[in-house]
């Protein structure tokens, strides 16, 4: 089951990094994650529906449903700010290497899960390439050298509470309610900002198919790493969807066409190298 975790980890960190590239490409970030999550919550209502009964509603279960909403939506917030205010580049490596750092710990303490001192040097090797291939450098020069990453880190301890929290919801409800309710988490939270933007028509002239598509892999990318949570300990899989900053690199390379150095290579190499010992040792 464990092997079936991995592979679902490993496609949730590629469709993450595909939607974030496209995510970064568009005109305004609110709309366009309003119409992402807007068609991620018509497209995924049926399947939700179908597995309403299946999870156990009490008090306890909605408290921890309406934190994990709350959570997703202080994270789209914060992601579009960040991709406003620096490259993909840079924002996108910060916010997921935060994450690897924060989770394990945070599973250890409140969850109880265990993780072996080779697993920890896997983390570590994840964290150390990720900050390396993020290059950050504070500069006098502008709000893009200090404002995108502290907004990325923010974005990153988002990402590690909400998987915490998200862990502990999927005891309540399954992994297709939880992200149907984080959808329309997102939706509410968004909308404020989209309607008072005054770019949704030009937004939906510009990439209307776009978010078409990233209604279905943003939502999707993650529910895969729900099912994954329902297999295996938190603390080994968080860290391990982080192969997702490999997988922009790569797109930054052959689709983008960005400029590469053979610096990027070797500190991607080094997070699949923390991926693999995490996986196999951790």
């Amino acid at each position: 089951m464990f092997g079936i975790a991995i592979l679902l980890v490993l496609g949730s960190g590629f469709l993450h990094s595909v939607w974030n590239l496209y995510t970064k490409k568009s005109l305004n970030k609110n709309v366009f994650l309003w119409f992402c999550q807007l068609v991620a919550v018509i497209v995924f209502l049926p399947w939700t529906i179908l597995e309403w009964d299946s999870g156990s509603w009490n008090g306890t279960g909605i408290l921890i449903v309406l934190a994990s909403m709350l959570l997703h939506g202080l994270y789209v917030i914060l992601l579009a700010a960040a991709y406003s205010a620096g490259d993909l580049s840079q924002v996108y490596p910060i916010m997921r290497g935060t994450s690897p750092l924060l989770v394990p710990l945070l599973a250890v303490i409140f969850l109880h899960e265990q993780l072996s001192i080779v697993g920890w040097l896997g983390v570590v090797s994840i964290v150390l390439g990720i900050v390396l291939l993020s290059d950050v450098k504070f500069k006098r020069d502008g709000l893009s050298s200090s404002k995108a990453p502290l907004l990325a880190l923010a974005v990153g301890g988002c990402i590690a509470s909400y998987i915490i929290v998200d862990k502990i919801a999927l005891d309540y409800v399954s992994p297709v309610v939880l992200n149907e309710a984080t959808n329309i988490g997102n939706l509410l939270i968004l909308s404020w900002a989209t309607f008072r933007s005054g770019a949704i028509s030009k937004e939906l002239q510009v990439n209307w198919k776009i978010m078409l598509l990233g209604g279905i892999i943003a939502p999707g990318g993650y529910l895969l790493f729900l099912y994954a949570l329902s297999l295996a300990p938190v603390a080994q899989l968080a860290p391990m969807r982080e192969i997702g900053t490999v997988f922009g690199t790569l797109m930054g390379i052959f689709i983008l066409r960005e400029k590469q150095g053979k610096r990027r290579i070797l500190t991607s190499l080094c997070i699949t190298a923390g991926v693999v010992v995490l996986g196999i040792w951790g």
